[in-house]
């Protein structure tokens, strides 16, 4: 169809309908222009109900205070990841989680718009989370806890290096193992902090009690509080006594990861655990004493992550006891080949081949190549040249595409969109790297729409 025919107001209607998340639309006085199928369905209304009428009509329980878009009218400043329960016009309990915007057109605000997920479903999922850990617990009974002598949790002898820093380290982290008091490990994504903090829970007397990791940038605020601390029956709709990681980690070591991406106020609360050693469930009128050591990690410098109110200081401080910081992998080249002909053994039994190593030229390329993605990225090269080559030895020719790039045989002027392309494909693998494979986290990381990433994922990788 020719482009005279589109009108830009339809098609941007059109493309908000196809999002797969609630939106919905208010101008100044609080009346609704726009609401699309995805929020109607989670809001258990009709389209008609909503559109062109006041919100506070459609909606009856909410006010100006409870309304996050209400609320955006009157501040102009936007809300994030914000957990909504509210009833809709026909009595039936609605919760969802908002993020809401101010809208802009040159320098005046002319409305707010609220992009909803439904929480209920998110609030199942930290329902069957707090499940699974509670039957985590069950099976790491000290009974049941060893198979044929390993318990599935590495130990300090799972750890290899040659280097003298990291050794250092390790040696540091045993002795750590003797107290149960907390501990902070940080370092870049794939250095293995959480490799280093299992080893000392397997060094230490509580190794036969439960190891349970939680990382904090997994879940928005309100579902991380419950799933740690538990809920008490009546806290919210529905909600049931249910026991959070503190109480399932008793006796034990609870490992919190990005810890940075916690809340700041949920850091207070952290903070006092650690002080008096006591835990209420939401909603709950008790205090329940527990015996968890806390290990925690961060992929930034928890000073950096203090300067720019990440991390709260009396937080870091009570951490800062035992911290470790753990080197990247470029700073330990001795390790690099020593990790290759590691994950070559593994993958030979795991894969069934009997590869033999790789020729020089790959080993200096590994040893000049920056690893952003440490030894992660080192294992899941290996992984990839090994089910690609048809070689007993790995070469350059055996390289993920935008490795092979890198590469001295590829030494050349690229046309210019082939090089943006190369690059576009780097940042997005690093991203993806750093966040476990998190399209979410990965899109922050390089400020674009996760809609975007994944369309780029797709077309580039």
């Amino acid at each position: 169809m020719p482009s005279e025919f589109f009108n830009t107001s339809e098609v941007l209607e059109a493309i908000l309908e196809t999002i797969d998340e609630g939106i919905h639309v208010i101008d100044p006085k609080g009346q609704t222009i726009f609401y699309n199928g995805v929020a109607a369905n989670h809001d258990g209304m009709k389209r008609s109900e909503v559109l062109g009428k006041p919100l506070l009509e459609a909606f009856p329980s909410l006010n100006h205070k409870s309304s996050t878009l209400l609320r955006v009218i009157k501040s102009e400043k936007p809300i994030y990841n914000y957990s909504q329960s509210y009833v809709n016009a026909h009595g039936r309990i609605i919760e969802t989680l908002n993020t809401t915007l101010p809208i802009y057109v040159d320098g005046f605000m002319i409305g707010a718009i609220e992009i909803a997920k439904d929480y209920s479903s998110l609030k199942q999922l930290s329902e069957r989370l707090a499940d699974l850990e509670s039957s985590l617990k069950t099976i790491k009974s000290p009974e049941k806890k060893e198979v044929d002598g390993k318990s599935g949790l590495y130990s300090f002898t799972d750890i290899l290096t040659s280097d003298s820093l990291f050794r250092s380290l390790i040696s540091h982290g045993k002795k750590a193992a003797r107290s149960s008091s907390s501990v902070l490990v940080y370092g870049e994504s794939g250095v293995g902090k959480e490799l280093f903090v299992q080893s000392i829970h397997q060094d230490s007397s509580r190794r036969k009690e439960p190891f349970i990791a939680q990382n904090c940038a997994a879940l928005p605020e309100n579902l991380l509080e419950s799933l740690l601390f538990g809920t008490a029956k009546g806290s919210y709709t529905g909600a049931v006594e249910r026991q959070g990681l503190f109480e399932l980690a008793n006796g034990g070591t609870l490992f919190l990861d990005e810890l940075q991406s916690m809340p700041i106020d949920l850091q207070a609360k952290l903070l006092r655990v650690l002080e008096e050693g006591f835990i209420r469930r939401i909603g709950g009128a008790k205090s329940v004493q527990v015996d968890v050591r806390i290990m925690a990690a961060m992929n930034i410098d928890p000073k950096k992550a203090v300067s720019e109110n990440k991390l709260r200081p009396d937080l870091f401080y009570r951490l800062n006891v035992l911290s470790y910081e753990l080197p990247p992998l470029r700073e330990r080249a001795d390790d690099i080949e020593l990790l290759t002909d590691h994950f070559i053994s593994i993958f030979n039994r795991e894969l069934g081949l009997s590869i033999k190593g790789m020729d020089e030229k790959t080993k200096v390329f590994f040893q000049k190549y920056h690893w952003p993605g440490n030894v992660r990225e080192l294992k899941h090269t290996i992984e990839f040249m090994m089910n690609h080559t048809e070689m007993e030895v790995l070469n350059l020719e055996d390289l993920p595409q935008f490795l092979k790039k890198r590469s001295p045989s590829s030494e050349k002027i690229l046309p210019l969109r082939e090089a943006m392309m190369e690059i576009e494909t780097k940042l997005i693998t690093e991203a993806l790297l750093q966040t476990n494979g998190n399209v979410f986290q990965a899109s922050k990381l390089l400020q674009i729409p996760r809609q975007t990433l994944q369309y780029k994922i797709k077309k580039h990788i």
